[in-house]
């Protein structure tokens, strides 16, 4: 994908919608609607516009200026040989007129493309980098529920289609009716109507011949793209679950789904070159018809002395010029439906209205002390099954607040909440009494890191990764993070130490490899606020003791929320809270919760006799 740090024309006001109500993708919209949104691009371009314009005008003259001197040149050699002009007739300069002519139809038409060249490459990489900003700024709702290399497919073919597009309106439709226009002119003056009615009556039937069909196939090519789309999606999934296709010994299932997409893609490809036949015979027809009775026509008119042997030759080079482009019109025409389909869809991604916005008011967060409070909140992913049901609780600036419970409780949903990629439904989140939907979610989110349990690692250097949480760190900086992470040692003894690169999600390492870098990352992002979701679950004991006391000095004067599953990572917290279902069920210091033998004492109890307690994943998505 392009990018640019071009200005780009506004994006659609975009306003904060109920976490209940997820945003409705846009409908498609009439194919002037695309182009009206695609314009503001060019608008920046418009003196190169106009000169490109003024280039392809000067090449379809001289184009047409090409079988005018053609009839001249034939005209001036017919004599009878042997007579004293045969030897004075040697045409020098309207041959090198012929050759100056088709030169400069050639120059004005590389101007035109080298001039608009860079408005076109402009407009596509503003457009690219628009999308893929708005993509960033859309609510996690969106990026859970996507299929990636459906909507990756959609970006490719849109950006793809602001060129064709333009090269299929500006270099083809464009010159093609200028140059109807001038030839059709020149027939009316220069011989009688009836040739202009035959080119005229002959260009209208091809063109809506040309349109009639091409828009009942626009069905196959636009079922040939879903299918496409539905074939890549199965690919990509299952390529990024390679691991989980081999535990499971599925390779020759998800052969089969992608060869089952790839059978239904074949036939309507069949299907759509079976139509395309039929079009371009229909289209052959008509030129042929054409043809025949212009010829038919000129030659009668030569016969009778009304016309020279030029006229001929003419008139015949005046359609055979016509007739090249049109034969690719309904190539041409799908194409730019195509591309108008293309860009249509890819301007719906920017439509998605924000389901988290910043108001117009908010204001950049002034972190004091960091004290973050919950106030009576509730929060559902989907309307009819509710996750938080009025949680309060308070974070004091400075302290550690630990959250424990079973799966599903809500814990997980805390951090989520706290970061902001959703808006709650009823109550509100403040730091340091400044709720979270009046601040701006970049300055809220520079103020907090996360180690999360799953972590999930760019495919690229374990020198970036780290660098990630504080991209502008020196390298000493990301290595002193590592140390405190406990990974130094382990980067050091890899053949390429800090540019060992992780691969796709960080798979080349193991899960507590991943999570020491993610750890390194957070501590090197120093924010005041620092969430613990499991930080050190992937860890065996020996390393996780050692980490622990790295935490415990990194969250020294931080406001710290902990979502532990083993409860001695956390007896020394402010205070500990029990959730269930949705709700704090118990709520105080390690020692306190023992003495009221509830449900943290069970829990407390089961692991110091070596048992298991509920699973803590994370909450569903």
């Amino acid at each position: 994908m392009r990018r640019s740090t071009l200005a780009d024309p506004p994006a659609p006001v975009a306003h904060a919608a109920s976490s209940a109500n997820p945003p409705v993708p846009a409908a498609p919209r009439g194919d002037w609607h695309t182009v009206a949104r695609l314009l503001p691009y060019f608008w920046r371009y418009r003196w190169r516009v106009a000169f490109a314009l003024a280039f392809m005008v000067g090449a379809k003259l001289a184009n047409v200026g090409v079988p005018l001197l053609l009839k001249r040149l034939v005209d001036s050699l017919d004599i009878t040989p042997g007579t004293p002009q045969a030897l004075m007739v040697v045409p020098i300069g309207l041959l090198v007129a012929y050759g100056l002519l088709r030169l400069c139809t050639s120059l004005f038409t590389e101007a035109r493309e080298l001039i608009f060249s860079k408005a076109t490459e402009g407009a596509s990489r503003s457009i690219s980098l628009q999308v893929f900003r708005h993509l960033h700024d859309l609510s996690l709702r969106f990026h859970l529920e996507r299929q990636t290399g459906g909507m990756t497919r959609d970006i490719e073919r849109g950006t793809r289609a602001v060129n064709s597009l333009i090269s299929y309106s500006l270099y083809s439709i464009f010159p093609t009716l200028i140059e109807v226009v001038l030839v059709l002119g020149l027939l009316s003056v220069k011989f009688d109507a009836l040739f202009a009615v035959i080119t005229g009556a002959a260009l209208t039937f091809y063109i809506g011949f040309t349109i009639w069909v091409t828009e009942w196939r626009t069905q196959f090519r636009r079922k040939l793209n879903e299918l496409d789309s539905v074939a890549h999606s199965k690919a990509i999934d299952s390529l990024l679950n390679y691991e989980t296709v081999k535990y499971f010994n599925n390779e020759d299932f998800e052969a089969a789904r992608y060869d089952q997409s790839l059978e239904q893609l074949r036939r309507v490809q069949l299907k759509s070159q079976k139509t395309l036949a039929l079009l371009n015979s229909g289209q052959q027809l008509i030129i042929a018809i054409a043809l025949v009775a212009m010829l038919w026509r000129a030659t009668e008119g030569v016969v009778a002395g009304r016309m020279s042997l030029g006229d001929l030759v003419m008139i015949n080079a005046f359609m055979i010029q016509l007739y090249i482009p049109l034969n690719f019109l309904g190539v041409i025409y799908r194409e730019i439906k195509q591309s108008l389909t293309d860009l249509d869809k890819m301007f719906g991604l920017l439509s998605r209205e924000r389901e988290v916005a910043d108001t117009p008011d908010a204001q950049p967060l002034v972190v004091r002390g960091a004290a973050v409070r919950y106030e009576e909140v509730h929060f559902a992913y989907e309307p009819q099954r509710p996750i938080l049901k009025g949680v309060s609780l308070e974070i004091p600036a400075g302290k550690k607040v630990a959250v424990v419970g079973p799966s599903g409780s809500g814990k997980s949903t805390l951090a989520r909440l706290l970061y902001r990629f959703y808006d709650v439904g009823d109550g509100r989140i403040t730091i340091d009494g400044q709720a979270l939907t009046e601040v701006t979610q970049q300055s809220l989110r520079r103020s907090i890191g996360i180690v999360p349990q799953d972590t999930v690692l760019f495919n690229d250097t374990i020198a970036y990764n780290i660098a990630y949480g504080r991209p502008e760190a020196s390298m000493a900086e990301i290595e002193a993070a590592a140390r405190s992470a406990h990974v130094h040692e382990f980067i050091q003894s890899l053949p390429q130490g800090y540019q060992t690169m992780v691969g796709e999600r960080g798979l080349k390492l193991s899960g507590g490899e991943k999570q020491r870098v993610a750890i390194a990352r957070t501590l090197l992002k120093n924010p005041p606020i620092l969430i613990f979701d499991e930080a050190t679950s992937a860890l065996d004991s020996r390393n996780e003791r050692a980490i622990q006391a790295e935490l415990e000095a990194a969250a020294q004067n931080k406001t710290v929320l902990v979502i532990a599953h083993r409860l001695s990572t956390i007896v020394d917290a402010h205070e500990i809270l029990v959730m269930e279902q949705g709700r704090i069920i118990e709520r105080g210091r390690h020692a306190d919760l023992l003495a009221l033998r509830g449900r943290y004492a069970q829990m407390w109890s089961l692991q110091q006799d070596g048992g298991r307690t509920e699973s803590t994943d994370a909450e569903p998505r």
